[in-house]
């Protein structure tokens, strides 16, 4: 009965390589095993394998258009410092974040914007650390360069208070 299996098995698994016109044969071997081969031995008897080709016709003779893929516009948006959050610092410094979607990517460029000034050039990374800010309200933004220089995203303008205590007004 596993002969039988075995067999039958192999033959459909063989089936497919019918299409080249391979002939296949099957003896036993000492112990009685099936073993198949593609050449002929002594007592060997050729296996006639009977299949149809794997073609299918097409049902449909209009195929659908792929629009290529829409491309996500680039966002950028400031996680650090949270918007009308207060940062305690006396030095004066403040550590800003920012996040890009979809993922940053090679020759993009952020440049900070603190109230309304341009801090620097583009740099190729989100994160900046600002020095020597007064206390108060500050007002930030991030905008997002390509590869070219062109403006290509703006983030939300987040504000924030910086309370630098004194010996004046400790609060």
């Amino acid at each position: 009965m596993n002969k039988l299996l075995f067999l039958l098995t192999f033959i459909l698994i063989m089936l497919p390589l019918q299409a080249q016109e391979k002939r296949i044969f099957v003896t036993k071997d000492a112990n009685g095993v099936l073993v198949f081969s593609d050449s002929p031995q002594a007592g060997a008897e050729e296996i006639n394998l009977t299949s149809r080709p794997n073609i299918m016709e097409s049902t449909s003779t209009n195929m659908p258009s792929r629009a290529p893929a829409a491309v996500e516009p680039f966002k950028i948006e400031i996680t650090q410092p949270e918007n009308n959050g207060t940062v305690r610092d006396n030095t004066g410094s403040v550590y800003v974040s920012g996040r890009i979607t979809p993922m940053f990517q090679r020759g993009l460029q952020v440049r900070l914007v603190v109230d309304g000034t341009p801090l620097s050039e583009p740099q190729n990374k989100a994160t900046f650390i600002l020095r020597d800010i007064h206390r108060g309200e500050h007002k930030l933004q991030m905008e997002l360069f390509d590869q070219s220089g062109k403006l290509i995203a703006t983030s939300p303008v987040t504000t924030f208070y910086l309370h630098r205590a004194s010996v004046i007004n400790p609060n």
